[in-house]
């Protein structure tokens, strides 16, 4: 799918993609359930691992125009949602999200996930 029709949820996609990278700073791998239980070496080879191929995933449905508008909707809708989880799991006692930037490039995901969201609706 071209980028200048698709502007707001590339930029979505962009800044979801700086979060996961924020989320191995902030040793992300310590909330979830499973890769909480492991030691901080694993859990953040596990944790950072799962994303090759997560991300070769979401890149090959992307250039399938076919899929990618499905795709992008769920994930548009995950951008938010994914706002809402960060808000939960704000008091857990080991989220490390507490920098502007780190909200900055949450609630970037969500906000263009939802412009595209009105774009597309």
């Amino acid at each position: 799918m071209a980028l200048p029709d698709h502007f707001f949820f590339y930029l979505a996609l962009a800044f979801i993609i700086t979060h996961e990278m924020d989320a191995v700073r902030c040793n992300e791998h310590r909330i979830f359930p499973l890769t909480s239980m492991l030691t901080d070496r694993v859990g953040y080879v596990v944790f950072t691992a799962v994303h090759i191929p997560l991300f070769v995933w979401l890149f090959w449905v992307l250039s399938q125009p076919a899929k990618a508008t499905g795709l992008m909707l769920s994930l548009d809708t995950f951008f938010l949602v994914h706002i809402g989880l960060h808000l939960l799991l704000y008091r857990h006692p080991r989220n490390e999200f507490t920098s502007l930037f780190s909200w900055m490039v949450i609630i970037g995901a969500g906000l263009f996930g939802l412009l595209d969201l009105i774009r597309i609706v």
